[in-house]
């Protein structure tokens, strides 16, 4: 029997992740069905128990859901309970199981995609909303010098720090407002919501160099204005549709047991942007 899959979301129409789990079950053998599931703002909990009840086996989770996703849950991983947030559930022996895969995703596109090793290297994240939470246990696993978490609210960040004091080592993760921003960084990530609206986060100059990598974690057909601003400050630059495959990769091998390869389908997602 086919085993069934989806994406659950509202609104969901335009998600790219059954083609890619599409290609991901032909590339691996895997015999697997994966839908777009459109769940009423007040019904996702619903929605997901009618899932289990139709014999799903698991699903991927998107705006406006990750944090209902984690209160639905009967188990957490260590990186959803720690991100607060779930983008992915499997279903098993009667548990909804929930996990969180945004950061390991973007993880493995720096390091494996774009060659940019972590370990050693002096992180900025800008933004401590979901996103940001998402990303900061996967970095740190990675060995970083140093992340620095940047907002507007330089209370949000400070919190967002204290969150994580028991994974990062004294002075490993700190917080700043934008306008504290000075030497450049060796990676700098895009974790507002700023590019949904083409707008600029107010991150300055200083923080880009000619060894830097500007990660968008928005994709496009264009590059976003952070892209173009830190590409014009020296930096190389790159958009979030490596994170989106490398994040469903992630999801794939949790609910199959096998990682796909990325390379060809993360080609073929661009040329269709």
């Amino acid at each position: 029997m086919t085993d069934k899959y989806c994406v659950i979301g509202n609104p969901i129409g335009h998600s790219k992740s059954p083609e890619i789990h599409a290609a991901f079950a032909v590339r691996t053998g895997q015999d697997i069905l994966y839908e777009r599931c459109l769940a009423p703002l007040d019904g996702f909990a619903e929605t997901v128990r009618a899932l289990v009840a139709q014999g799903y086996r698991g699903a991927n989770v998107t705006v406006p859901f990750k944090l209902e996703a984690a209160a639905i849950a009967t188990r957490l991983e260590e990186r959803a309970r720690l991100a607060g947030a779930v983008n992915t559930l499997r279903f098993e022996d009667g548990e909804i199981v929930g996990d969180n895969t945004d950061g390991p995703g973007l993880v493995a596109d720096i390091v494996r995609n774009a060659g940019v090793a972590l370990a050693g290297k002096r992180v900025l994240l800008l933004g401590a909303g979901g996103a940001a939470r998402g990303v900061v246990l996967p970095f740190l696993r990675q060995g970083p010098a140093a992340i620095v978490i940047a907002n507007r609210t330089r209370a949000t960040a400070d919190d967002l720090v204290a969150h994580f004091a028991g994974q990062a080592a004294p002075g490993q993760v700190t917080a700043c407002g934008f306008e504290d921003i000075a030497a450049p960084f060796d990676v700098v990530v895009n974790a507002t919501s700023a590019s949904l609206a083409a707008a600029m986060p107010p991150v300055p100059a200083a923080a880009f160099g000619t060894g830097t990598l500007a990660l968008d974690m928005m994709y496009g057909k264009l590059p976003s204005p952070f892209m173009e601003f830190a590409a014009r400050h020296g930096a190389a630059t790159r958009d979030g549709l490596g994170m989106l495959v490398e994040q469903a990769a992630e999801a794939f091998a949790i609910w199959r047991g096998v990682r796909p390869e990325t390379a060809a389908i993360l080609e073929s997602m661009r040329q269709t942007l």
